[in-house]
């Protein structure tokens, strides 16, 4: 799931880099193989075709399979065979399977530089450091060009109190860095609202520099793979991080004296910015698109899509200790690079101890730099091929349209493209089924809930009421026996999920979308997600249950109805 992109934190850590391949480790107990001998699949889904998938989407081989490299140019190219093995016809460009995502490197122009009026020039990457175009996060345009403009002080990000919109339309604001649980300055500020609120400033900058974790830095100074030319959809202002002292010249005086709204000392402005720098990507970035058609030759016209993401986010700058990064995140970062490090205190540092012993007393010490993505989305991707495979033995009244989609972990590039792009009229489509991360939810990583029968769903109701009664009726009378959580649906939910995976670029053109996950955990966009951690048992009862809801949907006499209201397809998404 995005970070997407991609989640910013987590792409931080998915720096390119010579790959360190994991030694065969020993399992310890409650842990899966570390590998498993991949076996020809059949029609029925069942556990044991699921981990061959998985296992082989998740291999050391892949390399994390980042969009735009030869590792994920490899998890299609298995994709796509699998499609044609199971008998899908293809359905992307030139009467392939593939459709290819125009992406490009982008880099922040090295020349880039802020001067306050008066001032000496801001130094790119010491003082400030641009924010990229990242879809359901930052939104933001990639360009900042700021010509004597005046400087305001916006308030603490994201506190109601902040300054109005209205009081920063033509203005640079700056804003006080966010406040994590633990009092302290917190640099996820996507988290805390939309910069789209403040889309009339000709630039945003939020003193959280000092708080952001040096990879996250690294991150957003290393090239970015996003779209080729400006975003299609609404972007906000140019926004960018400052360090405390860089916010302080700008404003002319501490943050801490001056109430939202108000001007830099003596009238000051700022003059400079930033642009792109754009090159195209060695190996192509590919959607993987096929088709199983209806069985009805009056609604085979119409598909019900099924869709999951084939990228992660690929090799990391520094190998680091498998098992410790493990114990480390499941004792105290239970959301893995969602949540953040801290400081421990003597009891938390031999707990970690004893936890990293326990395991040293299983196998030796590993070191690791691939982000495998069993979970995510090597789950989801699996779980699409083997609905596929069952649902070709006995084709539904519509067509079924398969799109395992690249490039979510980027910013939803891929099915961004495709749904601008479709390779069938869009309005053919009668609903999407989203399947990211559905290996996991038990009780030990879902801090609320989980178990057996734990699901979350997103989205099933947002424009389609008869879609989200369908998915609960497919459960109940299909005795699936699933428990939904519609918590990470709530509107204004901060971690806005509902905007963070392929679904919603279907969702933004009025298709209706259902998102089925069994939520973040430990591992999440970590090194450690590994096919050895994956609950198969749970998996293959998700997927089974998200194919008799594609069933469900495709024998229908009725497409289902929309009667919310449709997004701004090119609006910023907030659920």
């Amino acid at each position: 799931m995005k970070s997407r992109f991609a989640m910013a934190a987590g792409a931080a850590l998915a720096l390119a880099a010579a790959p360190v391949l994991a030694q065969a480790p020993r399992a310890a107990p409650g842990e899966g193989p570390a590998r498993h001998s991949a076996r020809p699949t059949t029609a029925a889904i069942t556990r044991d075709d699921a981990m061959t998938r998985v296992y082989v989407l998740a291999d050391d081989s892949m390399m994390g399979r980042d969009a735009g490299t030869r590792g994920n140019v490899m998890g299609t190219d298995y994709i796509a065979a699998e499609a044609r093995r199971i008998g899908l016809r293809p359905a992307g460009e030139n009467g392939t399977f593939f459709q290819t995502v125009p992406m490009v490197r982008r880099t922040v122009d090295s020349q880039s530089s802020l001067t306050p009026r008066g001032g000496n020039p801001l130094k790119l990457w010491e003082d400030f450091a641009p924010l990229p175009h990242v879809a359901g996060f930052f939104d933001v345009s990639a360009t900042l060009a700021a010509q004597e403009t005046p400087v305001v002080y916006g308030g603490r990000w994201g506190d109601p109190a902040a300054i109005a919109p209205e009081q920063a339309r033509g203005r640079f604001v700056v804003f006080a860095a966010p406040v994590a649980p633990n009092g302290r300055p917190d640099f996820r500020i996507w988290m805390k609202g939309p910069m789209t609120r403040y889309a009339g400033a000709t630039g945003l900058a939020i003193a959280t520099m000092d708080a952001s974790p040096p990879d996250f830095i690294t991150f957003l100074r290393d090239e970015q793979m996003v779209l080729a030319g400006p975003p299609g959809r609404q972007s906000g202002p140019p926004v960018m991080l400052l360090t405390s002292i860089a916010a302080e010249r700008l404003l002319g005086a501490p943050l801490t004296s001056l109430q939202p709204g108000a001007a830099a000392a003596g009238g000051r402005t700022v003059t400079g910015g930033f642009r792109p720098r754009d090159e195209r990507t060695e190996f192509p970035a590919r959607n993987v698109v096929a088709i199983l058609p209806g069985s009805d030759a009056r609604l085979r016209g119409q598909y019900v899509a099924i869709g999951a993401h084939n990228d992660h986010v690929g090799i990391a700058e520094h190998a680091e200790d498998h098992d410790s990064v493990r114990v480390y995140d499941r004792l105290f970062r239970r959301g893995g690079a969602e949540g953040q490090m801290k400081e421990l205190s003597a009891a938390e540092t031999a707990r970690l101890r004893a936890g990293i012993d326990s395991l040293r007393r299983v196998r030796p010490a590993r070191r690791d730099s691939i982000f495998n993505g069993a979970d995510d989305d090597a789950s989801g991707s699996a779980a699409v091929l083997e609905i596929a495979q069952q649902m070709a033995a006995r084709p539904p009244r519509r067509s079924v349209l398969f799109v395992w989609h690249t490039a979510e972990e980027k910013g939803l590039f891929g099915s961004e493209h495709f749904t601008e792009h479709p390779t069938v009229p869009r309005d053919s489509i009668v609903a999407q089924l989203n399947v990211d991360m559905i290996g996991r939810g038990r009780a030990d990583d879902v801090e609320r809930g989980g178990g057996p029968g734990y699901l979350q769903l997103v989205g099933s109701r947002r424009l389609s009421t008869q879609l989200g009664d369908l998915v609960e009726e497919v459960n109940r009378t299909g005795s699936h026996g699933f428990t939904f959580d519609y918590s990470m649906d709530a509107d204004k939910h901060e971690a806005n999920i509902y905007c963070r995976s392929d679904h919603y670029n279907y969702a933004r053109w009025g298709i209706p979308v259902t998102f089925f996950t069994t939520g973040g955990h430990a591992d999440y966009h970590m090194i450690t997600d590994e096919p050895q951690y994956v609950d198969f048992d749970k998996l293959v009862r998700v997927s089974r249950f998200i194919g008799s809801v594609a069933e469900a949907v495709a024998n229908r006499d009725a497409r289902p109805v929309v009667d919310k209201p449709r997004p701004d397809p090119y609006g910023r998404c907030q659920q």
